[in-house]
């Protein structure tokens, strides 16, 4: 009987740690030998030369860090304050919560495709404009000439369809939040900002960190949306790999853009465990 208590937890988990080894672990390894190795199997660094060299390379890592940088607090600031109102559990609030849903439930490609719809030059947005009469002719949003457009739209659409992930992972970190803290700032004469600045957000720092980390990694990774908006106009780093896997053929250079990928969200992710630090996590330290 000790024995099944004792293996059971090991079950349990042998299915994700399985899931993990497969298509995590053996990925890893495959991507740091081909970026590492050349066709006949020997240690170089040429394919990371050819890839500081590409012309691309510039522009696809400062676009990654740019989406990251603007998208991120816009998702984290709308994800909250969504939070905040259906965690007031109004009526109809369920449906709300529901609706605001429903981009989980769609690919990258199609949420992609949807908002190609809107900004494509005979889509939705233009034909509306022009129907209030605010335009004239159409506006042509996605092109080399306009690349704040470019921008604008993929902005857009990453947090139309992200956002509400951050959400539920707040909302459920609001849940957890004992209602006597704000009863009992209601008592001293704590105003709404006083709450949310004093109780809530230190109490809510744990679901921060997972929802910041969750989201900064998915977000280095979007793809779907920028090969359906712009093309190669907009690279990145995720779009990058994928071109030279798979119209030049190079999945060695391929390899060291998704290396260079990984290796920044680490950082990352190793920069929100340090400075987002709970107070139970402070005390482990010390």
């Amino acid at each position: 009987m000790d024995c099944r208590r004792t293996a059971l937890p090991y079950f349990l988990l042998a299915p994700t740690l399985i899931f993990l080894l497969f298509f995590f672990v053996v990925p890893l390894f495959q991507v740091i030998g081909l970026a590492f190795s050349s066709e006949h199997s020997i240690f170089t660094l040429r394919h990371f030369n050819r890839m500081f060299g590409d012309i691309y390379y510039q522009d696809a890592v400062i676009n990654t860090l740019k989406m990251a940088v603007i998208i991120i607090p816009i998702q984290l600031v709308v994800a909250f304050l969504s939070a905040l109102i259906i965690n007031k559990r109004f009526k109809g609030s369920t449906l709300f919560l529901y609706i605001y849903a429903i981009p989980l439930g769609i690919s990258e490609l199609g949420a992609g495709l949807i908002w190609l719809s809107i900004f494509t030059e005979k889509g939705y947005l233009n034909s509306i404009l022009y129907q209030l009469g605010i335009l004239k002719e159409a506006v042509i949003y996605l092109s080399y000439q306009s690349p704040q457009w470019i921008m604008t739209a993929i902005v857009i659409t990453e947090v139309w369809r992200a956002t509400p992930l951050v959400m539920i992972i707040l909302l459920s970190g609001l849940q957890m939040i004992a209602k006597d803290y704000l009863e009992a700032a209601d008592i001293f004469g704590a105003n709404w900002w006083q709450k949310v600045w004093l109780i809530i957000l230190p109490l809510l720092k744990p679901s921060i960190q997972s929802a910041l980390i969750i989201r900064t990694l998915l977000a280095f990774q979007v793809f779907g949306p920028i090969i359906v908006l712009a093309g190669r106009l907009f690279p990145v780093m995720a779009s990058e790999s994928f071109f030279w896997y798979t119209l030049i053929r190079n999945e060695h250079v391929a390899a060291t853009y998704a290396l260079l990928l990984m290796v920044i969200s680490m950082i990352i992710t190793w920069s929100y465990l340090v400075f987002l630090k709970t107070k139970d996590e402070q005390v482990g330290v010390l």
